[in-house]
């Protein structure tokens, strides 16, 4: 791993984060706990872990109905954040500063999510698979890992090149173009504030086909991996949104 990459820098999360986590990203966190709760088939108690957990909006949720939460993420801040929510909603949850390319629990998780398409950022594809392979050895035999992402499906089919729209204050500028053969997708965000202070910041995403990442987690060790197109289990077709996977170890 080269220099600090885009995503381990706190300005660009304490910047974008309140576009990126809006109402409505928080209105959906409730729905999005209750389904993770009933794929994973966990209990009262299980153990699950928030892989890339940022202020904790899923994290929350999944202690207010009984899991006993570990989320884990680089940016301090949005630990910070993830706290306060918590004791506001008197839930407790472990919050770890770790990266999670070198993370490596003593103990080991029923259940892990990585959720709101936090995969597919690292320079190379073997550091998006490390990730994956650290959260595999983190789960105990039977455990259950919910990914899910922007596939190179749905890029292919809901591409465009911008859009520009309000949100939290701001005008959000949009800007999208493909990198290599569909290997990854650039996105390009301009937030501009109402005095007219403007902000910039690109990044590629790297994108995974649906058969392509299923089998990646195979290759890991997963002995069980279905394709979805959404949290409610509906069927990954020409009418998915996102791509959900449920591994099973």
């Amino acid at each position: 791993m080269s220099g600090k990459q885009w995503f381990e820098k706190e300005d660009f999360w304490l910047n974008y984060g309140p576009v990126m986590f809006d109402e409505q990203h928080w209105a959906e966190a409730h729905g999005v706990a209750e389904a993770i709760y009933s794929i994973a088939k966990l209990k009262k108690g299980s153990r699950i872990l928030d892989a890339g957990c940022g202020p904790g909006r899923i994290s929350v949720e999944l202690a207010l109905i009984g899991l006993d939460v570990t989320g884990v993420d680089i940016i301090q801040p949005y630990l910070d954040a993830a706290k306060e929510t918590a004791d506001d909603e008197g839930v407790a949850i472990t919050l770890l500063n770790q990266d999670l390319r070198t993370f490596a629990p003593e103990k080991k998780f029923d259940a892990a999510i990585n959720v709101f398409t936090s995969f597919g950022y690292c320079e190379t594809k073997d550091e998006d698979l490390l990730i994956v392979r650290r959260i595999f050895d983190s789960l105990r035999d039977g455990g259950t890992f919910i990914l899910e992402c922007v596939s190179r499906e749905i890029a292919v089919q809901y591409y465009t090149d911008g859009e520009w729209f309000e949100r939290a204050g701001m005008t959000v500028l949009t800007d999208f173009g493909v990198v290599g053969a569909w290997e990854g997708l650039r996105s390009k965000w301009i937030l501009i504030d109402k005095n007219g202070k403007r902000l910039e910041h690109e990044f590629v995403q790297r994108l995974y086909s649906a058969p392509d990442l299923r089998d990646e987690l195979k290759k890991i060790g997963f002995s069980s991996v279905d394709v979805y197109g959404g949290f409610g289990l509906s069927p990954y077709d020409h009418s998915a949104k996102t791509m959900v996977l449920v591994a099973r170890k």
